[in-house]
């Protein structure tokens, strides 16, 4: 089985920036994400906004490129503003074309 090397992006972020960063990371070249509520508790318990509601853990599969771009923008748009952190992974994906 053939496998291309890819990265993992996996952003949680406050519910309300779910569209912002939809649209953020398409726009930087990811062909998909997936989306799924999330709750834990991280260093701060304050919002740095006043967005109400819960959180969303996103995931991301992309060249090396989009990750770069993605976090460029994470870093000065998101961090400084909301509740958003986010880690990276390396992963092997099967179908190439799909990412």
């Amino acid at each position: 089985m053939k496998t291309t090397p890819r990265t993992l992006l996996t952003i949680v972020a406050e519910a309300g920036l779910e569209n912002r960063l939809s649209a953020m990371v398409t726009n930087q070249g990811a062909r998909g994400f997936t989306v799924s509520t999330a709750h834990g508790q991280g260093p701060s318990l304050d919002r740095a906004s006043d967005i109400s509601g819960g959180n969303i853990r996103m995931e991301v599969v992309v060249t090396d490129q989009s990750a770069e771009l993605i976090l460029e923008i994470l870093e000065k748009d998101y961090f400084p503003h909301f509740a958003v952190t986010c880690w990276i992974s390396t992963v092997d994906v099967i179908r190439e074309d799909r990412y």
